[in-house]
């Protein structure tokens, strides 16, 4: 296809979703549910583009920016124990109730930066006299890799290896936004790299019980455009179904290697996220038949009530604001002196806001 071809083909999905809109004479709330999404929406321009009659809102898609601070600061006492803190590079950034990681790094803590679960096993088979620790954060699409660490952790016997498990898993925190009535969601733009792993069948709930339009997107500002059109289209008609605009194909099992380990591996959990409080069944702490790698166990770890530092992440996580209307955004609050997650990740709202929208 070539490039005049595909801007025809984009204006005339652009025009549809103008027409469809005018027709429904109402408004309608969309959420897009992954970080990345995010991102390649402000990065292309898209939201420019959208009618005034679609509200899209940015959800908790992004791992950095629902880890709680009970959680970060969890890590923190980990740090100050002298551990050897393995974690992936945005969550040093993330301040907690007395600091980030980032600052105990610079006092001389022994925090290291990997960009996958499996170095933490040549860290810890390096250092046998230190205790690891790795911070295992993310959805769907990463607890696999940690899911095969531990693994192979209890396969050579890596007794000073453990993983302080703060994985989430995405559909509850949906339903839970579903039925917030402030919102008034009628959409879904759902994460097509969790999907992937995930399958389909964890997002049915979503347009059979709940009645609210959903598509998979990849993250090409066309597909997220075509999923626009889609949910629109189901809004419009009340005919819901999952729908996939996405490069490759998606599988309504997902992954049957990646959800075999991860119930070998995990348990689910209700999980703490960052300004949303507890969601049920939301989360993954590590089974027993691998419990001797988990952190919480191994340090008497539990989380405790955090700081309250003025941050609305929460909030704008869940789309009952954006950025800007936070009182910190863009003042106490920026890229250099971050006060919550959403300033500090690539993939966060506020950062995006930051860097795009200004």
């Amino acid at each position: 296809m070539t490039e005049l071809s595909e801007a025809r083909r984009f204006e005339g999905m652009r025009r549809g979703l103008d027409a469809l809109l005018n027709s429904m004479g109402r408004p309608v709330t969309f959420m897009e549910v992954c970080g990345t999404h995010t991102v390649s929406i402000f990065r292309s321009g898209l939201r420019s583009l959208l009618p005034e009659e679609l509200r899209l809102l940015s959800g908790p898609g992004c791992p950095v920016c629902v880890t709680d601070q009970s959680e970060i600061d969890m890590a923190l006492t980990l740090a100050e124990k002298d551990c050897i803190v393995l974690s992936y590079g945005d969550m040093l950034k993330v301040p907690g109730s007395s600091g980030s990681l980032l600052d105990l790094k610079s006092r001389g803590a022994r925090v290291e930066v990997i960009t996958s679960a499996i170095q933490s096993l040549e860290v810890a088979r390096s250092r046998p006299d230190s205790q690891v620790v790795f911070l295992g954060v993310g959805f769907e699409t990463t607890a696999p890799a940690t899911a095969v660490t531990l693994k192979r952790a209890l396969l050579h016997d890596l007794s000073n290896l453990s993983v302080l498990c703060l994985h989430k898993t995405i559909p509850p925190i949906l339903r839970t936004l579903s039925s917030n009535p402030a919102l008034s969601i009628d959409g879904f733009i759902l994460p097509g790299n969790v999907t992937v792993v995930s399958g389909l069948e964890d997002y049915v709930f979503l347009t059979d019980e709940l009645r609210k339009a959903a598509a998979v997107a990849g993250f090409e500002p066309e597909e997220i455009l075509a999923a626009l059109v889609d949910l629109s289209r189901q809004t419009e008609t009340g005919r819901f179904r999952l729908s996939a605009y996405r490069m490759r194909e998606v599988p309504r099992a997902g992954n049957p290697a990646a959800r075999k380990i991860l119930s070998e591996v995990f348990e689910p959990c209700d999980a703490r996220w960052r300004g949303l409080g507890l969601i049920p069944a939301s989360g993954y702490r590590i089974g027993k038949s691998y419990a001797r790698f988990d952190a919480l166990e191994r340090f008497g770890l539990a989380p405790a009530p955090a700081r309250e530092d003025g941050c609305r992440c929460g909030d704008v996580l869940s789309g009952l604001l954006t950025p800007p209307e936070c009182e910190l955004y863009g003042t106490a609050c920026t890229p250099l002196t971050p006060v919550g997650p959403c300033m500090v990740s690539g993939e966060g709202t506020c950062g995006a806001w930051h860097r795009y929208h200004r």
